[in-house]
């Protein structure tokens, strides 16, 4: 047995059953090894080294798995970064296996030779380690699935090609070798006795409880929703957390921040006690006033408890062991007005959304094209979004229910994880739809060539359904966005335009299916026509750059100066464009009606 058969066999021992990579002559033994092991774990060969990551993400997101991530040495091992901190922001456990050059060559200025050890000490930080000899195998590959799991993090095994082909010998029963075992026991932390007293008196002493929900909820999901009944409370979500609560529930306000919704915005406005479960939402302003709320969070890693608020009382422990704890302690609240205000602002809200949907745009509005999706979603679809103007729509129109899933690169908010997403995630659970929102200039970084991965491998999935939605707008929408708000710029063209791509023609060019939608009336027969199709199916949905995509606190005056910058320097056309601009928002604004006249400004921010 060598080195890389040992590396595989251990692998199957942790029941890794897909590795995500590309190939090259650093890993040449490990590519060896596979070919002896009847290709177990599967080896899953992406377009690109990064695209190897992202589908190791997605579906290690998706399954609750460690995802797993093979790369030869120097530029295959760099490519790999991008994804491995996407899945360091995101918390989300995963082990890279790069190759390296031979020891002999170490130190040599040789071809491909980079210090990975230095390369990768901040992404692995939690455990980064090389092998140069047999024997420290097993407790390598231990060591690094274990704090992948534990810590829910990256770690890195960096493995020269000479060493891959070594024959295997384990540790002996002899001074400094370090022998290993299999497994990662269950558990669940618990805060001690007396800080969930502590907990229960502050949150019993409030009138106005607002609870904040992130990723790390999604196993309690039944203990939230007894929390919110027992406190009167509404339950708002950082988007990691999206799935974690259905948005069918009343009391559910939906997305907070930047992409978040009017009611969440206001029900930590409103409030004078805030409990804050399995999240690091990391944007302070849309919490309530630093010396508004008392404040507890629950989270079950000690390096982001304390975070982002003054919080009076901080539990590290599992969110669901730590709830069950919590509830009996707890005094029941009444659901009078504010509950009642709570539920009817929620619903409200998604009325507007219906409207913003049913805005003329020029060609398609974009919002029309998410909202007419949210109706029609199987309750077990697995959903990704790429970064970028497609999220907001993603965090606004779209209501989990059912069984869904979803997620998005929330920390990194890199661009490009989509298609990789929804590819990891059909590894994961082959046997559910999984559809993709991103954006042209997503899809145009990386996405179109995921899609030969898609056309590789959809035919060994039991539901070969794999949609991908590209909004077509011919721009980098969201940054565009951002320098009008923001910088008071106008659109910088040489960086902003993007070349019109037929992605459906591409899809159907590699076997796949795919249409391109150009009206508002043919965006509904598109889904279905994607939802029902029997292989992987892209639709190119040309869509209106000039829908804003406004944050919930936006006043009249930021919509105006952004106008305003659209034509900036040209006094005539700005004062056209932004009465024309300024009636536009009024009506997509909360409180307006499509097709009511603009109003007064205090209707319009109603």
């Amino acid at each position: 047995m060598k080195v890389a058969d040992y590396i595989l066999q251990r692998l199957r021992e942790w029941d890794v059953d897909h590795v995500f990579a590309y190939a090259g002559d650093g890993i040449n033994g490990l590519l060896a090894a596979w070919g002896r092991a009847e290709n177990k774990p599967k080896f899953i060969q992406a377009r690109h080294e990064e695209m190897a990551a992202f589908e190791a993400v997605g579906y290690a997101k998706f399954s609750g798995k460690a995802g797993v991530c093979a790369a030869t040495s120097g530029p295959g091992a760099i490519h790999l970064l991008n994804g491995l901190y996407d899945a360091k922001l995101d918390h989300v456990p995963m082990v890279a296996i790069v190759g390296q050059t031979n020891r002999t060559a170490m130190g040599g200025s040789y071809q491909q030779e980079v210090d990975l050890l230095s390369l990768y000490k901040d992404v692995a930080s939690d455990f980064c380690e090389m092998v140069t000899v047999p024997e420290q195998l097993p407790n390598v590959i231990d060591r690094a699935m274990r704090t992948a799991y534990a810590r829910r993090s990256v770690t890195a095994v960096i493995v020269p090609a000479d060493v891959q082909e070594l024959d295997y010998s384990p540790p002996a029963h002899a001074f400094k070798m370090v022998p290993s075992s299999l497994g990662m026991a269950q558990y669940a932390p618990l805060p001690a006795a007396d800080e969930i007293t502590r907990a229960a008196e502050v949150l019993n002493a409030g009138e106005k409880v607002a609870i904040l929900i992130g990723q790390g909820a999604r196993g309690a999901r039944a203990e939230v929703g007894e929390l919110a009944d027992v406190l009167g409370a509404g339950v708002a979500k950082a988007l990691l957390g999206k799935d974690a609560l259905p948005d069918d529930l009343p009391y559910v306000t939906g997305s907070i921040g930047l992409l978040g919704t009017r009611p969440s915005y206001e029900l930590m406005q409103d409030c004078d006690t805030l409990l804050v479960v399995g999240s690091s939402f990391p944007y302070t302003q849309f919490m309530p006033d630093l010396d508004q709320a008392r404040a507890v969070q629950i989270d079950i890693d000690p390096h982001m408890i304390g975070l982002r608020y003054p919080f009076e009382v901080n539990l590290v422990g599992d969110a669901k062991e730590t709830l069950k704890a919590l509830l009996p302690q707890l005094k029941r609240k009444k659901h009078g007005a504010r509950r009642k205000k709570i539920e009817k602002d929620t619903a409200r809200w998604w009325e507007v959304m219906e409207r913003r949907a049913a805005v003329e745009a020029d060609p398609i509005n974009p919002e029309y094209v998410v909202h007419a999706l949210d109706a029609l979603l199987p309750d077990d679809v697995i959903l990704a979004a790429d970064s970028g103007s497609a999220a907001n729509w993603y965090a606004r129109h779209l209501r989990m229910r059912g069984t869904m899933r979803g997620s998005l690169s929330g920390t990194l908010a890199t661009m490009g994880p989509g298609v990789p997403y929804v590819i990891g995630a059909k590894f994961a659970h082959p046997g559910r739809p999984a559809l993709a929102i991103v954006g042209d200039g997503a899809m145009q970084m990386n996405g179109m060539a995921e899609l030969i991965t898609a056309a590789k491998y959809w035919h060994e999935w039991e539901d070969p359904r794999l949609i991908v939605a590209v909004l077509n707008n011919q721009d980098l929408n969201q940054v565009t966005w951002e320098m009008r708000a923001m910088s008071g710029a106008p659109q910088f063209l040489p960086s902003q335009a993007l070349p019109d791509v037929p992605y459906a023609d591409f899809a159907r060019s590699i076997g796949l299916d795919g249409v391109r939608v150009e009206k508002p009336g043919d965006v509904e027969s598109a889904w279905h026509r994607a939802l029902g199709a029997d292989r992987p199916f892209v639709i190119d949905f040309r869509t209106d750059p000039a829908v804003p995509p406004i944050p919930p606190h936006a006043d009249l005056d930021q919509i105006e100066a952004a106008a305003a910058a659209i034509v900036k320097g040209d006094s005539d056309r700005t004062g056209m464009i932004r009465q024309g601009f300024k009636a536009k928002v009024q009506e997509m604004l909360p409180g307006r009606r499509h097709g009511d006249s603009p109003g007064t400004r205090g209707e319009a921010d109603s």
